[in-house]
């Protein structure tokens, strides 16, 4: 018997976590037919993602896989080329333990139309679901980066973004969508539920505003 680089055990819990939290992305609308993608991290040199092109309304443990932090398939199944974005994060950050990332109606429309580079959340209560941020007093700025299809590219922006000090706690694609990352996937959830309820709170006041 060949012996895993990762824990089996800590890989079925993974498994089943990422299902769980994806169907309930799903439910929330952020997540439509098969796009998207969540990752727990293993261990230090590998980590439990969903597999390419799995619809994430039906997600279950069996399309979740095993990658290490090169991006590469480490048991069955082929990984999204956007596992690359997932890697950067766990290799820039040692503390990160889940990386999410979501395809909503709010952080597609915001980006597609505000020509801006970043996009501020200020004065929001809910920006205390973040880690770190203990008052309504508080200002995000979150980065947004043109999408492409050369992941390796975009992984590359991020990292020297996040050299320089941006991005704390969640990036954007432009007209694609929310990336997030925190010690945990119940704080990642976290962490993702008040950045898209507030994306679309943006939206709907930009709209209002005649912006």
């Amino acid at each position: 018997m060949i012996e895993r680089p990762y824990s089996t055990a800590d890989f079925r819990e993974a498994s089943r976590a990422l299902a769980a939290i994806g169907q309930r992305i799903y439910g929330n609308g952020w997540s439509p037919a098969t796009s998207s993608n969540y990752s727990v991290r293993l261990n230090e040199h590998y980590a439990a993602v969903t597999q390419s092109g799995k619809d994430k309304g039906l997600l279950r443990e069996t399309d979740i896989m095993a990658v290490d932090m090169q991006g590469q398939a480490a048991s069955a199944g082929k990984p999204s080329a956007e596992t690359l974005l997932h890697t950067q994060l766990y290799r820039r950050f040692p503390k990160v333990g889940s990386v999410l990332h979501t395809h909503s109606h709010a952080s597609t429309v915001l980006t597609m139309h505000w020509p801006a580079n970043s996009i501020t959340l200020d004065g929001y209560e809910l920006l205390k679901a973040l880690d770190g941020f203990t008052t309504h007093e508080s200002r995000l700025v979150i980065p947004v980066f043109d999408n492409t299809q050369d992941i390796a590219a975009l992984a590359e922006a991020v990292d020297a973004a996040m050299e320089d000090g941006d991005a704390s706690h969640a990036y954007l694609i432009r007209g694609h969508g929310l990336y997030t990352w925190a010690a945990d996937l119940p704080a990642c959830y976290r962490q993702l539920e008040a950045l898209e309820v507030l994306l679309a709170i943006e939206l709907d006041r930009r709209r209002l505003s005649g912006v």
